[in-house]
């Protein structure tokens, strides 16, 4: 299966980043393709969940691996018959931070899904 790799730095602490992340009724302050997340707690292996965005229908989605310590976690998506997955970590970049993400799916999506998501990392490394 295909994959992309997208990078963003920015001030914000490495903490605080992860927090953004632990936290799913967090992910619309920072990803603006998300309206709401459908999730009860913090990321943990096996929190299940939507994501209702910005082009409905909603995407149902299983976090797979949470490593807090190292702030890395990886997450399934199911968008109808369309599976894909996703691996995000959070490195300390001087006072602020480096976050990176890796998806796994169909080339075309990746495509389509780079600019968004691009937004969304610049967006989460530059908010508190």
């Amino acid at each position: 299966m295909p994959s992309l790799t997208l990078r963003a730095t920015g001030p914000t602490p490495a903490p605080d980043v992860w927090e953004a992340y632990a936290d799913p009724q967090r992910w619309s302050q920072w990803a603006p393709h998300i309206r709401r997340v459908e999730a009860v707690g913090r990321l943990r292996p096996g929190l299940a969940g939507q994501v209702f965005s910005v082009v409905p229908p909603p995407v149902s989605f299983e976090v797979t691996d949470v490593d807090a310590k190292r702030r890395r976690w990886s997450w399934q998506a199911v968008f109808g018959p369309i599976r894909m997955s996703f691996d995000h970590g959070v490195d300390v970049c001087g006072e602020g931070s480096d976050t990176w993400l890796t998806m796994h799916g169909p080339l075309p999506l990746l495509v389509l899904y780079a600019p968004i998501a691009r937004l969304a990392l610049h967006r989460l490394v530059r908010t508190s």
